[in-house]
């Protein structure tokens, strides 16, 4: 009888080949799983900015022609652009809102706010003294915030309202992020 069994060769030769195997498949998987995860933050950075464009046009696009007391009792217009802004309760870009289905009115601004853009949403529309908006992180990850208005005279311009006028809406609102990834995005909303 001849009994045959496998040489010590041949199975270091097979579990050599098994190890090979092995890493292939682990370092396949790996970089399905880094995939799977780099599109998963692709994914979310487009919902976030896709939902704050909406948040932005839906905000601008309802503006209520009220203008509003501020904290120490001077009359600011329904819509204020600015390119900075100069206490941790101010912002780049304030309107006086419509609410939908008739809840009222309330006062709104975003800021570029230290790689962040951040809404803040005061609890009344005439303020009181020390009156502090609610600041809410709507994206992280930015560069850079800048707003434009369209004048009457269809010229862009950084500061609303114009110098020297009261009151009054822009005809369009250009909006332009530019992302610590490199992209730069660009908006723009016409307005009632």
């Amino acid at each position: 009888m001849n009994q045959r069994g496998f040489t010590l060769i041949e199975l270091l030769v097979a579990m050599t080949i098994f190890a090979l195997l092995s890493v292939m498949a682990y370092r396949g998987l790996n970089a399905v799983i880094d995939a799977r995860a780099s599109v998963a933050a692709e994914s979310r950075k487009w919902r976030d900015l896709s939902l704050f464009f909406a948040r932005l046009e839906d905000d601008a696009t309802h503006p209520a022609r009220r203008p509003i007391r501020s904290q120490d009792g001077l009359l600011q217009p329904e819509w204020v652009g600015k390119t900075r802004y100069i206490s941790p309760d101010d912002a780049n870009f304030y309107v006086t809102v419509l609410e939908g289905y008739g809840q009222g009115t309330r006062r709104i601004g975003y800021r570029y706010n230290r790689g962040t853009i951040e809404e803040l949403i005061w609890p009344s529309l005439d303020q009181a003294p020390y009156e502090q908006p609610a600041i809410y992180t709507l994206l992280r990850g930015i560069d850079e915030f800048s707003l434009r208005y369209l004048t009457a005279a269809n010229q862009w311009v950084d500061t609303w309202p114009l110098p020297g006028q009261i009151g009054g809406l822009p005809k369009a609102l250009e909006v332009t992020i530019r992302l610590d990834s490199g992209e730069r995005l660009t908006r723009m909303f016409a307005l009632p």
